[in-house]
């Protein structure tokens, strides 16, 4: 059976939301042992991942893991010392198989894989809100300066700004604005 290594999963995520702790995070929900029969035990571990689109937090995205902590094995039972720390990878493992991450390997032959067997997730970024559309047109102060601004980012109408660059678009218009007088 093919899986993917739980390291290139925490890269992916870092690739694409940054840092841990600032682009992205989990928390953990709950964490326990299960008696399993003939004197096995399981370790589950539940955690919600959290990641950074345009500067604002997901809502959870839930994964649940487990891994054995006593196991019956040929010379007798076997206790893990790493049990929660697999069980969190494995909850890890499902929290981004909900993003989409590492789908081509689930998929298999199918109609669905993909012809390049790259990974990208892709998610529609957030667009500019009314109110932060009408704030930049007052800094601009005429419809000129805010069309030369727009414009330089690629924008061909005012609904098509995204959040992530009003920012940057308010201090060029502050900037135009400031050497016109």
């Amino acid at each position: 059976m093919t899986d993917i290594k739980p390291m290139w999963r925490i890269e992916k995520l870092t690739e694409l939301f940054g840092t841990v702790g600032f682009g992205w995070k989990t928390k953990i929900i709950d964490k326990q042992i299960i008696e399993g029969a003939n004197g096995e035990k399981i370790a589950t571990v539940d955690i919600n991942l959290y990641v950074k689109i345009d500067g604002e937090w997901s809502e959870p995205i839930y994964g649940t893991g487990g891994s054995s902590f006593v196991a019956k094995e040929k010379s007798g039972l076997y206790t893990s010392d790493e049990c929660f720390k697999m069980a969190y990878t494995d909850a890890l493992s499902v929290a981004c198989k909900a993003l989409g991450m590492g789908a081509n390997v689930y998929w298999g032959e199918s109609k669905y894989e993909s012809e390049n067997n790259s990974t990208k997730i892709t998610y529609l970024p957030k667009k500019a809100s009314e109110a932060q559309i009408n704030m930049l047109k007052t800094v601009a102060g005429n419809k000129e300066n805010f069309v030369t601004v727009v414009t330089k980012y690629g924008y061909k109408a005012p609904q098509e700004i995204l959040a992530k660059d009003v920012d940057k678009i308010k201090a060029d218009l502050e900037k135009l604005k400031g050497g016109n007088h």
